[in-house]
């Protein structure tokens, strides 16, 4: 099988390097008793899925919150004039009012262009009065927030992921950017849980690895050192990308965009954000065949049994 593959993508590596440096990297174990419950129940939490242009995976992440107990409801984000916009985030607004969950699923949001990804979610949420609905959602109703992929991208440019709250850009935040082979990465890779920190993750236990699928060209995790360490000793790398031993890696085969020390997700320092790269949605019986690992992640239920 290695000659195999080595001659079905060896003609290409001089065009289209695929192979990286393979040096291992730390794994990260942050576990903590926490109250991981909301102030206030629901027996169905409802769930805000905004779309935007470029916008692609909202079928899929509503279906994976209806199959976990939640309500979801599907919003379409109207651009087309200015009194669309306007119209659309008086509609936002309203919606995460009256949801206990925003999540912002994968995409492409505006072709990822002008030179990088997510830009126009990103303006869209720094509108005051969507900002100051986030903050009521977060800070004051106990609510979550997810984003996958194009919504990791909007979350971290936004800065409630790694830090809680809609914050101004500033040029040492960690960001997302362009895979170090830079291209699209598409394919099935290994994570492992490496933080009990997020309600999300109430149904996983530190050290469980699972095989989710990627399909990004900006999924690149980059920071400094010590952003990075201090991330790890509050229990905000939720996520790493790990080899068949469950190691993290740089090999690219492993970690398929070169984020450092193979970070997949994180989390606000609460753990009620959480960004990820994988498309935890993109699971279900008989989807993928021949491919071993466990394909089942319980993200959804996870964030829905926190309103239990």
């Amino acid at each position: 099988m290695a000659k195999l593959q080595e001659a079905w993508e060896g003609g290409i590596e001089s065009v289209f390097p695929y192979r990286g440096e393979g040096e291992k990297v730390e794994q990260v174990s942050w576990s903590e008793k926490l109250p991981l419950v909301c102030g206030e129940s629901f027996a169905k939490p409802r769930v805000i899925i905004p779309v935007f242009p470029g916008t692609n995976c909202e079928y899929d992440t509503a279906h994976a919150f209806k199959r976990a107990g939640a309500e979801p409801e599907v919003l379409v984000i109207n651009n087309l004039t200015p009194a669309a916009v306007a119209e659309s985030t008086d509609a936002l607004v309203k919606a995460i009012n009256n949801s206990q969950i925003v999540m912002l699923p994968g995409g492409f949001s505006g072709g990822d262009e002008p030179d990088g990804s997510a830009k126009f979610i990103t303006a869209f949420f720094r509108a005051p009065a969507v900002t100051e609905a986030v903050r009521e959602l977060l800070q004051k109703r106990d609510g979550l927030m997810l984003g996958i992929c194009n919504g990791f991208q909007a979350l971290i440019k936004l800065g409630l992921v790694p830090y809680g709250d809609i914050v101004p850009a500033t040029p040492e935040a960690p960001t997302l950017t362009f895979n170090t082979i830079g291209r699209h990465q598409s394919g099935l890779v290994r994570t492992r849980i490496a933080s009990n920190l997020s309600p999300w993750l109430l149904r996983c236990n530190v050290g469980d690895i699972h095989t989710v699928a990627i399909s990004h060209g900006e999924g690149r995790f980059v920071a400094s050192p010590e952003t990075v360490a201090q991330l790890a000793a509050a229990g905000q790398i939720a996520t790493q990308y790990v080899d068949e031993a469950g190691n993290p890696s740089m090999d690219l085969s492993v970690n398929p965009n070169g984020s450092i020390l193979a970070i997949e997700g994180i989390t606000s320092p609460d753990g009620r954000v959480l960004g990820k790269m994988g498309h935890t949605e993109r699971s279900g019986n008989g989807l993928y065949k021949n491919v071993p690992g466990n394909l089942y992640q319980p993200l959804f239920e996870g964030g829905v049994e926190y309103f239990k």
